[in-house]
């Protein structure tokens, strides 16, 4: 018997299931994360670099904005539970709230500085207030992604929001850990983001304090993009109208403030440095001021720190260089000293025959060249066949160039900020002194400034330990005789109550390779100086160590010592 032959069935064609609407939601909301995590870096990296440059010692500001920040991250997250049923106009007011405090926090703190002289406090309460509203944005954005597949794109089903906006949320934890993961990656990436473009695109571009207000906008239109299209479903008529009013309010604000940012530079500066500011540049690594009147003598100002008083630089400068000059001096390295000061005191010997100059910045010794101020003060010492400019970091191009040099030199000079202020902490350190002296002429002689020996003593003390330890013989003198009213110097100290008040003096080390310190004196090649005279240098040898803490540890590049 013959079976009948089986009908074969044409093949199932599986159909691709048409996307949910949480899937076609998906990018756009990442891209948003993207774009508010990339802000939200800015202002904290806006913050730490401007309370860097406004008050100083960077590692304790970052300290206070970051942990301040992930501290208010995580109230926020718990904040934002109290938005869940309204998450859409929570979500929308959170980050126009966010623009407005983020984008204006460089004007605000600055004009504190610049007006009232303190603002550490507002620091805080902006690290404080941004980190709450960061924390806000992923818990926000997460309850709006569970509602969606509830929602029937074509029927509006039973995820519609009734008449109060509220809508049930999803229960699908497969998906949500997907979600969650997905939105933090994207929260992530854009945190890189926003880190690289702050000192390789914003700084450069816009500066400070436009580049906060941009960043403000940015993220005002994306945060309010997102809520009017993507999720305008979970809108009332009157949550819709909120959303649209303030964040039009703050693009208002941030642009208004942006169009006038160049007048408040202007009458900011006036504020912090008085009328006569004659030269505001910002260089690639800080912003240069000189002030002063054609009736006396110029000031400079580094990042907002008094670095020259035209009024008394003269003796700050010859106690710094003329004692390191007793001895052999025909090969002069002076660490710093961009402004030509220091230079201009070594070449005053007729047998000096040869300057080097490392100063990182070239702005700053491109102004001491041509500014007609500050070249008059500096004798046009760049000018001098005998100066050779290095523009480099002194530590690095030491330690590449220590072996190589073929001719080593009789003085070192630095002439550095105070030790305290972190960015020269690591030209104060154990390792830089070995450096040193690796380019030292047999019987070479090493001079540091090293802060005020009265306001800072354990500052001076420790910069001498660190030279002991670094295999020195070290001689500690001070000079007296600062000019009233320069407070913002950069041995600027803490007094009573927190409140800056004027140092009393110059502290510097005099130091030599070996067992026995050098003798304090002048060469009796020394040209006339107005403010030192060999009889004052036994007094301010005996003024320094009036200030003696013993038993310091030296300072290192891994453990810094150097503090307020």
């Amino acid at each position: 018997m013959i079976e009948p032959t089986a009908t074969l069935s044409p093949p199932r064609v599986r159909r691709r299931p048409p996307p949910r609407p949480r899937d076609r939601m998906r990018w756009p909301v990442l891209v948003v994360v993207f774009v508010c995590a990339a802000c939200g870096l800015v202002y904290e990296l806006e913050l730490v670099a401007l309370a860097s440059y406004l008050l100083g010692d960077s590692v304790t500001q970052a300290s206070v904005v970051l942990s301040v920040m992930v501290f208010a991250m995580g109230l926020g997250s718990l904040l934002a539970k109290r938005l869940r049923c309204r998450a859409a106009v929570g979500f929308g007011l959170v980050e126009g709230a966010l623009a407005l405090i983020g984008g204006t926090s460089a004007l605000v703190l600055y004009a504190c500085f610049a007006w009232f002289g303190e603002s550490r406090w507002v620091l805080v309460a902006f690290s404080l207030s941004i980190g709450v509203l960061v924390g806000a944005e992923i818990p926000l954005l997460m309850s709006l992604i569970q509602r969606v597949p509830e929602r029937s794109a074509a029927t509006g089903g039973p995820g519609r929001p009734g008449r109060s906006g509220r809508s049930r949320p999803a229960r699908d934890p497969d998906d949500a850990a997907g979600t969650v993961a997905d939105l933090f990656a994207a929260d992530y990436v854009g945190a890189l983001v926003g880190g690289l473009a702050f000192p390789f695109l914003l700084l450069p571009w816009l500066g400070q304090l436009s580049g906060a207000l941009v960043t403000g906008a940015v993220n005002a239109v994306a945060g309010a993009a997102l809520v009017l299209w993507l999720f305008r479903h979970d809108l009332t008529t009157r949550g819709r109208a909120l959303v649209v009013g303030v964040n039009v309010a703050v693009l208002a604000v941030l642009a208004t403030a942006t169009a006038l940012v160049g007048d408040f530079e202007e009458a900011a500066r006036r504020a912090v440095y008085g009328e006569r500011v004659r030269v505001a540049v910002h260089t690639e690594l800080q912003e240069v001021v000189v002030t002063g009147g054609p009736e006396g003598p110029p000031d400079l100002y580094l990042d907002g720190r008094l670095r020259v008083a035209g009024e008394d630089e003269y003796r700050y400068h010859e106690a710094l260089v003329h004692p390191a000059m007793n001895g052999p001096h025909a090969r002069v390295l002076v660490v710093g000293g961009g402004d030509g000061l220091a230079a201009r005191e070594v070449l005053r010997y007729g047998d000096v025959r040869s300057v080097t100059v490392v100063e990182i910045d070239p702005g700053v010794v491109r102004l001491a060249r041509t500014d007609p101020a500050l070249a008059a003060l500096n004798e046009q010492a760049f000018h001098d066949p005998r100066v050779r400019v290095v523009h480099a970091d002194a530590f690095h191009w030491l330690r590449a160039s220590a072996d190589r040099v073929q001719e080593r030199y009789d003085v070192v000079v630095s002439d550095l900020p105070d030790p305290g202020i972190t960015p020269s902490t690591k030209l104060y350190a154990q390792e830089f002194y070995g450096l040193a002296a690796r380019v030292l002429a047999d019987g070479g002689r090493l001079v540091v400034h090293a802060g005020s020996a009265t306001d800072r003593p354990r500052t001076y003390w420790t910069a001498d330990a660190t030279l002991r330890a670094a295999g020195y013989a070290t001689r500690p003198y001070s000079a007296e005789g600062r000019a009233p009213g320069f407070a913002a110097g950069p041995d600027r100290a803490d007094g009573a109550g927190g409140t800056r008040r004027e140092p009393d003096d110059w502290g510097f080390l005099l130091a030599v390779r070996g067992d026995r310190p050098p003798a304090l004196g002048l060469a009796p090649d020394a040209p006339p100086l107005r403010s030192l005279a060999p009889r004052d240098l036994p007094a301010a040898a005996r003024r320094a160590e009036r200030t003696r803490i013993g038993g310091l540890p030296p300072s290192t590049l891994i453990h810094p010592r150097y503090g307020h």
